[in-house]
């Protein structure tokens, strides 16, 4: 009989099957102490059994890839960002054991004011801080714990304290506030320094499990891709130059005074929002409109993508979109995609309208597609979903998608808004269309809200003019009155 004394944790994938190229290796440079950090914390995670309730925080930097390893829940986030997200993670989810991995660039610079808030408020989650006083990932720049004299590709003569201020000390600074309970300074470059790394980590995973507030655990790291050196001496290099400046130890601890943390959740009914957010309930309840029929799709639970060029008030028209829906009580998001274009480049949106929880902003598989130009119509109508609705431009589009068992409906928006008064007024012909066809929204809500969104005056009219007659056309009512605007 034997026992296995040495494995994978579990909280590691056996293979990085995300990981492109080879799965058995991580993607860190040789000597980096990115891969023993990452087992020191899935060992913690496993002896915790906080695997199936853990989820991992990584922005910018060298981490950024850290889900290709970590069989728990991931979040990648902007740069800087990882502190705010790990507050609503916790704050929604308190019983789940958060980690916000961060490096120094990212959390000392873009990410300084954020892990400073978070600190104050004491929030209940876990920050790892990886010390290795370059800008790693993005071609060894000066970071803000670069040391004074230190060369890097941007300070080729050497860090300045005239010109570059000094090192950034992260963990005294935090320490010197009341909201966090444990900060501590360790670092990788010999076993002893390495067995301490491991037992602050665990201990602070363990005081977020035990709900006893902010912990923060920096580590002196090695880079030796950064640095120049050979893993070797990247290890001494920590020892005698980043240790003087960065002394190791534990700044704070109220680890054993601080109670049990309790989040408070203030859960309101929904029918009660409108009131608390000072909305109209105008619209709340079914009005004719809703009620008649030839509706070709039901209303709410719908995923909408319109698109088009840049310039056409597609992004306007899905804001207004969500702003109606939330107004009538439905979970509502609104993702805007656009290129760096003022006028003329592609722009997007994704617009969600549910009476369900939305678990993501993005719309893969539409319910609706609003096209309002030939490329658009061309990406994106193959992506709308079986008994779907496609709206389209007929006035730009001059050859009808066919595409499976799909509803269709030829707008010539731009023309009709055009003999309206102005083509800008083309996305509300859409809006109306759209309204009128699929009976998604209440019409005098959305009317409401356009009143309350156009912010020029002179717009105004042209714009209810212009719903009006899109609302028309999709009813099959349309007059050359109504059509026209005249």
């Amino acid at each position: 009989m034997y026992a296995k004394a040495f494995q994978r944790p579990r909280s590691f994938y056996g293979q990085f099957e995300r990981k492109p190229g080879d799965h058995l290796t991580t993607h860190y440079c040789p000597g980096c102490g990115h891969g023993n950090i990452h087992k020191m914390i899935a060992e913690a995670i496993d002896d915790l059994g906080a695997q199936d309730r853990t989820v991992f925080v990584s922005p910018v930097g060298c981490s950024v890839f850290a889900y290709y390893y970590f069989d728990v829940g991931n979040l990648q986030v902007a740069h800087g960002r990882a502190p705010a997200v790990a507050t609503a993670v916790k704050r929604a989810l308190p019983d789940s054991l958060v980690i916000s991995y961060q490096g120094d660039g990212d959390l000392g610079a873009i990410g300084g004011n954020e892990i400073l808030q978070a600190a104050n408020r004491g929030e209940d989650f876990t920050v790892i801080f990886i010390n290795n006083a370059i800008y790693g990932m993005t071609g060894g720049q000066m970071a803000p714990t670069s040391l004074i004299g230190q060369k890097t590709s941007t300070s080729p003569m050497g860090r300045e304290s005239g010109n570059d201020g000094f090192p950034l000390r992260v963990s005294e600074l935090l320490s010197s506030l009341e909201g966090p309970t444990y900060i501590e300074r360790v670092a990788l470059y010999d076993n002893k320094t390495r067995a301490k790394a491991r037992n602050a980590i665990r201990k602070a995973l363990k005081n977020q499990i035990e709900g006893r507030g902010f912990s923060f655990v920096e580590v002196l790291s090695p880079c030796p891709t950064g640095w120049g050196l050979t893993p070797v001496d990247s290890c001494k290099w920590i020892e005698q130059n980043l240790i003087p400046y960065f002394p190791l130890g534990v700044l704070k601890d109220k680890s054993a005074e601080r109670e049990h943390r309790t989040h408070r959740r203030h859960t309101v009914p929904l029918e009660e929002l409108p009131a608390i957010l000072g909305l109209s309930r105008n619209g709340t309840q079914k009005s004719k409109s809703r009620e008649r029929m030839g509706a070709s799709i039901p209303c709410g639970d719908q995923r909408l993508k319109i698109a088009g060029f840049g310039g056409q008030g597609l992004l306007f028209l899905g804001r207004l979109l969500a702003e109606a829906g939330m107004r009538q009580g439905f979970h509502v998001s609104w993702l805007p995609s656009y290129g760096p274009e003022m006028r003329g480049g592609t722009a997007n949106c994704h617009v969600n309208i549910s009476t369900a929880h939305i678990g993501s902003p993005l719309v893969s598989a539409p319910t609706v597609l609003i096209a309002m130009n030939k490329p658009s119509l061309d990406k994106f109508a193959p992506e709308v979903v079986s008994g779907g609705l496609i709206i389209y431009d007929s006035s730009l589009i001059n050859q009808p998608p066919i595409w499976g068992e799909i509803e269709v409906l030829a707008l010539p928006a731009t023309e009709m808004a055009d003999r309206i008064g102005s083509a800008k007024s083309a996305n509300m012909v859409a809006l109306g269309a759209l309204i009128g066809k699929t009976n998604l929204l209440d019409k005098d809500a959305v009317i409401e809200v356009v009143r309350a969104m156009t912010k020029k005056a002179e717009l105004l009219e042209l714009n209810l003019r212009a719903v009006e007659a899109g609302f028309q056309f999709a009813c099959g009512n349309a007059t050359d009155d109504c059509l026209w605007g005249v």
